[in-house]
């Protein structure tokens, strides 16, 4: 299975609508790839939280229809990242869009953990509540956003759900760098499942961005890195290895916490 993610670079001398067709033709030139994935917020930035109301679109509003067409016109499943929704009631989410080669939506996800702590996306934006999983032909995705990578819980609710694959796109800030990799790594380990995990390169709103996506199998080894600036990171991989890693090394078998109600 060979996947793509675009490494997208959000700068603040680009407009929105320019970068929106800009990622669209990135998306384009994926001929042959089987899943292609972008990053958190890419349209406004992570951490540009003045944009986010008024960069706002409803789910089916122009990056939808964008990224939509892009999909279809390359035939590739297509993480399209996420975007800042406003819902039919007015409320801000953060939303990742998944479609189907022939471009329809195959599933979107409201991202349940919101970062902030108390300011910025946290009080922006409303929480997801539901787990989303997306079948492949190959694989199952898990679909996971950005500050969610550190709520191992949510994780191992999606590879009871029949994840394989977990998918993270993020605006992850390059002074934590090392937590995105050791996390990612992590989320693959104890899950056994293919990571790909898809950050974005540039500054949002005066904060560096981390940039070097990754790709890690279900042992915890990186397949591939990106560098700190824009780039699109392809890597070839096997989702048979999920099930044989299982097999080999069965440790989610011995699972005890979380299966069952604690005995009084």
């Amino acid at each position: 299975m060979r996947a793509s993610l675009i490494q997208i670079a959000v700068n603040e001398d680009e407009t929105v609508e320019a970068r929106r067709l800009r990622v669209a033709s990135l998306v384009r030139q994926q001929e042959g790839a089987d899943l292609v994935v972008l990053p958190e917020l890419w349209t406004t930035g992570a951490f540009a939280f003045e944009e986010f109301g008024a960069e706002a679109e409803a789910l089916r509003g122009p990056t939808f229809e964008a990224m939509a067409k892009a999909a279809s016109d390359t035939g590739v499943w297509l993480h399209a990242g996420s975007v800042p929704e406003r819902a039919a009631d007015g409320q801000l989410y953060n939303t990742s869009l998944l479609f189907s080669p022939s471009g329809d939506l195959a599933a979107a996800y409201r991202k349940i953990h919101r970062f902030g702590f108390d300011k910025g996306e946290a009080v922006l934006m409303g929480a997801g509540h539901e787990l989303v999983t997306v079948r492949l032909p190959r694989t199952t995705l898990g679909v996971a956003t950005c500050y969610d990578l550190r709520f191992p819980e949510l994780f191992r609710g999606l590879v009871d759900a029949g994840a394989e694959t977990l998918v993270v796109p993020a605006g992850w800030p390059e002074r934590r760098r090392s937590h995105w990799t050791l996390l990612a790594r992590a989320r693959a380990v104890e899950n056994q499942a293919f990571v790909l995990a898809c950050g974005t390169a540039g500054t949002h709103a005066g904060v560096p961005q981390a940039g070097h996506s990754i790709v890690v199998d279900p042992w915890g080894e990186v397949l591939a890195e990106a560098g700190p600036d824009e780039e699109v990171l392809t890597v070839e991989f096997d989702p048979a290895k999920v099930a044989k890693t299982r097999e080999q090394f069965p440790a989610l078998k011995d699972r005890v916490l979380g299966l069952e109600p604690p005995r009084r």
